[in-house]
């Protein structure tokens, strides 16, 4: 377990290091604060689209770092001969492949907690709809002290103590933004204590949690391709097979059901194979204005668990015969 978690923090470590990870998280913070702007043109479901876009965002923010932060997890280790003075302290290859899945998962868990916060805030501060609609001036106050207070600690920290700027500031991001939504939770748009109009949706928070599993299927297929390929093979099949999760009931549903045997036993061992990431987006729901059952929660959670525990036993047996030395 010591090995494990020793890996799996340097891994962390690394991911928060890079300088894509903060571009990535600074590029989705900049949509969510300029999305009410772009939702106020529909007739009469500026909100609706607004949740529509954040989660778009959340979404994309969330894949992009799984699959940018994954896909050298390992690739790079066995590039720079690194893993062979890991491999001989003596660690076990399984222990190994785990400990990066951990790591990313973890980066992965924190840039989508910061992005969710600032989703959460968004829906909030809402569209203005109309000329007598105001700013929740609350919110802008809010997100405002976070990111100034974040920004002036780490360069306080990295001037004093030579701290990487940004890694620090996405971990003091992550800690000032957890006291802003709770701040956010008790006080409403007129500063008074009203935790009844704290303008959050369940909704909203079982969408996040699910565009997360999905977030976490990738890192796991990008940890078990880079086991095996470059960074640049890696990168290209996460991609490829992220869009073809997203039409995985339209491409193999579409074909089950011909009568043709070849079509229909491709296309069955393609909906098994392929991960459905459909069921993770809750676009209806949010259109419909119905709820989001916990039960559905809990089902999806089911398959996005053993999805992921058979990509890393695929991995595992991969990387058991990966020369590296």
């Amino acid at each position: 377990m010591y090995k494990l978690f020793t890996i799996a923090k340097n891994t962390f470590i690394e991911i928060l290091r890079q300088p894509v990870y903060a571009i990535i998280i600074i590029a989705a913070l900049f949509l969510f604060f300029m999305s009410p702007s772009l939702t106020m043109y529909t007739m009469s479901d500026d909100n609706k689209l607004l949740r529509e876009i954040g989660l778009s965002t959340l979404f994309l923010a969330g894949l992009f770092i799984a699959i940018f932060s994954a896909s050298g997890a390992v690739a790079e280790e066995i590039e720079n001969k690194t893993i062979t003075t890991v491999l001989s302290k003596p660690v076990q290859r399984p222990i190994f492949i785990i400990a990066k899945f951990l790591g990313v998962a973890a980066a992965v868990i924190l840039a989508h907690y910061i992005c969710t916060i600032a989703l959460l805030m968004t829906i909030r501060h809402g569209v203005l709809e109309s000329a007598s609609d105001t700013h929740d001036w609350t919110v802008l106050a809010t997100a405002a002290v976070v990111a100034g207070g974040a920004f002036l600690l780490s360069a306080f920290f990295n001037y004093a103590y030579d701290w990487k700027f940004s890694s620090t500031a996405v971990v003091l991001t992550g800690i000032f933004a957890t006291l802003g939504i709770v701040f956010l939770s008790f006080i409403d748009r007129n500063w008074q204590f009203n935790p009844a109009d704290n303008g959050m949706n369940t909704v909203d928070i079982y969408g996040s949690v699910l565009l997360l599993l999905a977030a976490i299927i990738i890192v796991a297929l990008a940890v078990a391709l880079s086991a095996r390929f470059n960074i640049v093979v890696t990168l290209s099949a996460c991609i490829g097979i992220f869009l073809l999760g997203l039409v995985s009931d339209y491409t193999f549903g579409r074909l089950a059901e011909k009568q043709v045997f070849g079509a229909k036993l491709w296309a069955t061992i393609g909906r098994y194979l392929v991960p459905n990431l459909q069921i993770f987006w809750i676009s209806d729901a949010i259109y419909e204005g119905s709820d989001v059952p916990l039960k559905y929660i809990l089902i999806t959670a089911s398959y996005a668990v053993c999805y992921t525990i058979a990509i890393l036993a695929l991995a595992v047996a991969i990387f058991q015969r990966r020369q590296v030395g």
